[in-house]
């Protein structure tokens, strides 16, 4: 098993703290997300780690020496959605773990012990335009939908199996090959193939994880952190 972070993303919602580092690189905590990330993976075992990079590239050089993973540029990341992103890695979906780098793990739900693909997914409530999924009673994913509400939600954390890497890999190369792909993001790819897919979800705790996407988003996460803090000293 490996993973494949995926963190080309400008994060304009999050300037200034993006203006000179990238959105994956943001500390939470004291520590960059996507640090958090690998370092999480490695506690798992998982050691082959991809991550793909576009804006300011330069500032993850590090991470090379750090970590040992390797690093993947998307030239083209202010032109495209992440369809493209996810594109250039698509040899390496099979058997991998998909996170989305600026998801803060607040706790450690990697599994390796994975059979179908999988969708790391929790309760949220009122939330604005993310993508929910819909899953019956074995937990196979039916359907996905994008709106508002209160439902079970992606976390931006994923595993696909060979058989459906595959398979996701020839539809992504069919997409590019066809030109028409410049607003799409990979999910759109899943979420229109689900039926040819065999999806399932692993459910975790509403808190589990939190997406950093603007400073809002930031300033919540933080508040959550200190909060838990003060319950810990309290106790």
């Amino acid at each position: 098993m490996r993973a494949i972070i995926l963190a080309a993303g400008m994060g304009t919602r999050l300037r200034p703290l993006t203006d000179h580092t990238p959105k994956s690189l943001v500390e939470v905590g004291g520590e960059p997300l996507v640090e958090r990330q690998i370092r999480f993976l490695q506690e798992k075992g998982i050691t082959d780690i991809i991550i793909v990079t576009g804006y300011l590239k330069e500032k993850f050089n590090y991470l090379k020496s750090k970590y040992k993973v390797r690093l993947v540029h998307n030239d083209k990341y202010e032109i495209y959605n992440n369809v493209y992103t996810m594109y250039l890695v698509r040899e390496y979906l099979q058997d991998s773990i998909v996170t989305e780098a600026d998801v803060y793990m607040n706790n450690n739900f990697f599994k390796t012990n994975l059979v179908h693909s999988t969708y790391f997914t929790g309760l949220k409530q009122n939330f604005a335009n993310e993508w929910v999924l819909q899953f019956d009673s074995q937990y196979k994913v039916t359907n996905i939908t994008v709106r508002s509400g209160t439902d079970y939600i992606m976390s931006g954390v994923s595993y696909w199996s060979k058989e459906d890497g595959c398979f996701i890999k020839e539809k992504l190369e069919e997409i590019i090959a066809s030109g028409q792909f410049k607003d799409l993001y990979w999910d759109d790819i899943v979420k229109e193939q689900i039926h040819h897919l065999n999806v399932y979800v692993s459910i975790i705790n509403p808190d589990d994880w939190f997406e950093i996407d603007s400073l809002t988003d930031f300033q919540h996460v933080n508040e959550y952190m200190m909060k838990k803090r003060n319950a810990v000293t309290s106790n």
